[in-house]
């Protein structure tokens, strides 16, 4: 018996050693891996890092996609191709679609619900601030032992100086001169130390005010997302006629509440259903309880922000708050605009908003999409559709059927980035812009403009779709080609879709689908809008591209 018992004292101690080792070098590899995680993150261009960030998602999104199984409605499976590309449009939150939707089954859509998140700009800015905090926190630590390392020296150069006067106290001249020369020394020494620890003081402010703002900007994304649900469940539920419509299409209401707001908030623009909000074009409370996330979410983003920022500051970090508000520039944070810029940013929206409602008002009032609809849920319609057009792509109509100038005027807006802002300037800011010539680097140089790049794109669509542009012209044309890869570049997601009845030689298996109008188009073509996709997602990183090009 008492072998036994030593035997299993032993073995209990072999084991708590061996346990000890293996938590230890799972810590040791753990932390590791996050320092070097770090260091390459810290170190990376923002650009490449974005690039990986967003093919990496979508891949791991394509792979997870393709090992669920299907919804039950859901014949045969997508190519492998039109399931990466929804992967793709999903993570650059650009809605378009080469598959209808309700093919997928809820586990599905709940994997496309988290890539829209994660992928959505404001979510993708609080990473990136996070990022930017690490940077400076790494050059506080640097400043923060320099300036340690100084204050250690600093008795010693005292000593110094004292020893020096004594020994000039015999000869006046070389004591004034001496004096002098030493009362600067010291004067430059204690103002060098007073400099730096001003700087450091500045710095410290600085990084607890990007620490404060990266709070702000995840309590901002939770509160408006659960408004949102909590809202679009409480309207599915008390409004009878949307949970049939959710009933007869084998959808969950909280899966479609959770979808539709994160879709929305994101800018995506994918709904749950074939039809999009088509099917719920009547019910004008669900489509103003939209309304507010599609502005919040986008256009509207950096005032509200620094509005939340200036209450917060009346109450609580009063600090971080008002260096927030008078330093954005310094920050770094681009969704962060100055006061003027802020004001003149609500104004533009409004003011393309107001354009967009009256031009579709006069020219789209009686068409085909709005029939069946009352004055107020009109209004109420072509409000929400002239909204989404920067940059959601939530849809009630059929944009194939709206009248060719909305269409022109909805490929404008979806060009515009979403900070567009009229903002005069003064002349003397106007000449000190003009002065600024600067010669960049070979590859800035060769860089064009994001409009170049758009006709290289649509002359590149044009040629591997030219065989359907000549046996389908009415589906196939420059127009409808230029509105799908612009509402890709904006990561809209609007489409004109495509309509058997529009063939000059019609199919004998021809069938209407809800689906884009990329999803009629070759393999090369779907290649061509994925990057356009992507490049949209990136261009913030080439607003300033095609410079050199001087228009005289």
């Amino acid at each position: 018996m008492n072998i036994l018992n030593s035997f299993l004292k032993k073995l209990q101690h072999l084991c708590n050693t061996s346990c000890q080792k293996l938590v230890c070098q799972s810590k040791s590899i753990f932390f590791l891996a996050a320092y070097f995680c770090r260091f390459i993150l810290l170190r990376a261009n923002p650009l490449w890092f974005q690039i990986v960030y967003f093919t990496s998602l979508s891949i791991l999104g394509f792979g997870i996609l393709k090992a669920l199984n299907y919804s039950s409605s859901s014949q045969t499976p997508p190519k492998n191709l039109d399931l990466f590309f929804t992967s793709i449009s999903a993570t650059t939150v650009s809605s378009m679609s080469t598959i209808e939707m309700q093919i997928f089954s809820n586990s599905q859509l709940i994997i496309i619900t988290l890539l829209m998140f994660i992928g959505g700009e404001i979510f993708t800015s609080m990473v990136g601030l996070h990022f930017i905090r690490s940077r400076l926190k790494t050059d506080l630590d640097k400043i923060a032992s320099s300036h340690a390392r100084l204050a250690s020296l600093n008795p010693f150069i005292v000593d110094q100086i004292h020893l020096e006067l004594e020994m000039v106290t015999n000869t006046n001249e070389v004591h004034n001169k001496s004096h002098e020369s030493l009362h600067s020394k010291s004067h430059e020494s204690l103002h060098n130390i007073s400099h730096e620890s001003l700087s450091t003081t500045n710095e410290n402010l600085r990084y607890l005010s990007m620490k404060y703002l990266g709070y702000v900007v995840l309590g901002y994304i939770l509160v408006l997302h659960f408004i949102g649900i909590f809202g679009v469940s409480l309207y599915l539920t008390i409004i009878p006629s949307t949970k049939q419509i959710l009933k007869n299409k084998n959808l969950k209401m909280f899966t479609f509440s959770v979808f539709t707001i994160v879709s929305t908030f994101a800018s995506c623009g994918f709904v749950p259903t074939n039809e999009n909000m088509i099917v719920f074009k009547k019910n004008s409370g669900l489509l103003l309880m939209l309304i507010p996330q599609v502005l919040l979410g986008n256009t509207l983003y950096p005032p509200c922000l620094r509005f939340c920022i200036w209450v917060l500051g009346k109450f609580y970090k009063k600090k971080e708050c008002s260096y927030l508000l008078k330093h954005s520039e310094e920050v770094g944070y681009k969704h962060l605009l100055k006061g003027k810029h802020s004001v003149f940013l609500v104004a533009t929206v409004f003011g393309l908003l107001v354009v967009q409602v009256t031009l579709f008002c006069l020219m789209d009032w009686d068409s085909e999409g709005l029939k069946g609809m009352n004055s107020y849920e009109k209004l109420i319609g072509v409000l929400f559709q002239s909204i989404n057009s920067r940059h959601t792509g939530e849809t009630i109509v059929d944009i194939s059927i709206l009248s060719q100038a909305v269409l022109v005027l909805f490929v404008l807006m979806m060009y515009l980035p979403p900070y567009t802002a009229f903002l005069p300037l003064k002349d003397s800011e106007i000449s000190s812009k003009r002065m600024k010539k600067t010669r960049g680097k070979v590859t800035e140089n060769l860089i064009f403009s994001q409009l170049s790049y758009l006709t290289i794109f649509i002359i590149l669509v044009c040629i591997t779709e030219r065989k359907k542009l000549k046996e389908d012209p009415l589906n196939f044309n420059v127009l409808n080609i230029v509105l799908e890869v612009v509402s890709a570049y904006g990561n809209v997601g609007f489409t004109t879709g495509y309509s058997c009845e529009r063939q000059l030689h019609p199919e004998e298996n021809c069938e209407n689908k809800w689906i884009g109008f990329v999803g009629k188009w070759s393999d090369e073509g779907k290649i061509i809008l994925i990057i356009v996709m992507l490049f949209g997602r990136l261009k913030k990183f080439n607003m300033d591209g095609g410079k050199p090009w001087k228009l005289l």
